[in-house]
């Protein structure tokens, strides 16, 4: 560096900050905001992340399996003070996009509606008999 460009700033190099007056200062906080990225697109990222998400397909089982099934609903109607619990993997329908995601259940069977092809849990829940894949039942 030259010795000109290097005095170029000694005349205010040692002077006192300005402030203003009339403004107050600014928070540091508030200045970071002034830099912040701006998302011209709103929503635009949930919508990619919603796109990403995988779902699963339903899987559609030949008849063997969907008389097994019902034999095992029968069974469970049959003795059901005798069982505690029900493992039940269904198939729950994605609510925003195709497909959806394969649940477990572990309940008690509070009854079986054939009108409405749904079993009811004692806690509440209630899922339809054509989307179940897997039954297994936990005597006492």
């Amino acid at each position: 560096m030259s010795k000109e460009a290097k005095n170029t700033y000694e005349d205010i190099i040692n002077m006192e900050h300005p402030t203003s007056k009339r403004h107050p200062r600014m928070t540091v906080y508030n200045r970071a905001a002034q830099f912040s990225p701006f998302a011209a697109l709103t929503g635009h990222e949930e919508a990619l992340k919603e796109t990403a998400r995988i779902t699963d397909n339903k899987i559609e089982l030949d008849e063997n399996v969907k008389r097994e099934l019902d034999y095992k609903l029968q069974q469970i109607l049959n003795k059901n003070d005798s069982i505690q619990n029900v493992q039940i993997t269904y198939f729950k329908k994605d609510e925003n996009k195709e497909g959806g995601a394969y649940l477990n259940i572990c309940s008690k069977i509070k009854k079986i509606d054939e009108y409405k092809k749904t079993v009811e849990f004692t806690d509440g829940k209630e899922i339809f008999i054509d989307d179940i894949i897997s039954i297994e039942e936990e005597t006492k």
